[in-house]
C-alpha cells in the first residue's frame, strides 16, 4: 500500500488553503526561493539537489523537476491554515469516506470474515487526533481501523465490545478534515 492514508489527510488539508498553489514552475520556484530566504543553499536542501544544481534553476539553465517542486510548494504552503485544519479536525473529528476489506477478531461463533466494504463515518475527536499525529502509514491505518472499530462497528461503545477490527485492502478513501 502506498500511502494512501497519508495521502487522503494532505488532500483533505489542501480543503484548507485560502490561496491557489502556484501553478507555473516559475512561480513555484520563486514562492520555495522566497521561502529559502534567497539562499541558493537551503533551496538546496528543500528540492534535494546539489547547490550547483540549484543554482542552475535559479539561472533558468536546467529544467525544473516539477514533481519535486509541486511536492515541496505543498509541503510549505499556508501552515497556519493547515494547522488550524488539523487542530479543528483533531477536535471535532475526521469524516472518512473509504471502501477497503474489514476483518474481526472476535469470539468464537461470530463472522469475522473479512469483506470489502464502503463506509462513510465520522472519527471520534480521539481517534482523529492520533491519526494525524501517525507518522508511518502503519500506525495511520491502525488508527483508522480503530476510529472506524468504534464508530461504526461497536457504534461509539454501545454494543459489541471486544470487537477488534482489521482493515486492509484500501481501494479508495476520501477524508474531510
Amino acid at each position: 500500500m502506498a500511502d494512501l492514508i497519508g495521502r487522503a489527510i494532505s488532500d483533505a488539508e489542501r480543503g484548507a488553503f485560502t490561496r491557489p498553489i502556484p501553478k507555473t514552475p516559475q512561480a513555484q520556484l520563486n514562492f520555495l526561493l522566497k521561502h529559502a530566504k534567497d539562499s541558493t543553499r537551503e533551496l538546496a536542501k528543500i528540492l534535494g539537489v546539489s547547490p550547483r544544481q540549484a543554482l542552475r534553476y535559479r539561472k533558468g539553465e536546467a529544467r525544473l523537476p516539477s514533481a519535486k517542486l509541486q511536492k515541496a510548494v505543498e509541503q510549505r504552503w499556508q501552515p497556519r491554515n493547515r494547522a488550524k485544519a488539523r487542530e479543528r479536525a483533531a477536535q471535532r473529528g475526521i469524516q472518512v469516506e473509504i471502501r477497503a476489506r474489514f476483518g474481526f477478531a472476535a469470539a468464537g461463533g461470530s463472522t469475522d470474515d473479512a469483506r470489502m466494504r464502503r463506509l462513510t463515518q465520522t472519527l471520534p475527536p480521539d481517534a482523529s487526533a492520533r491519526l494525524l499525529a501517525a507518522s508511518t502509514e502503519t500506525e495511520r491505518q491502525q488508527a483508522l481501523a480503530e476510529g472506524l472499530g468504534h464508530a461504526y462497528f461497536r457504534d461509539r461503545g454501545s454494543r459489541a465490545t471486544g470487537l477488534n477490527v482489521e482493515l486492509t485492502d484500501i481501494d479508495h478513501i476520501d477524508m474531510t478534515l
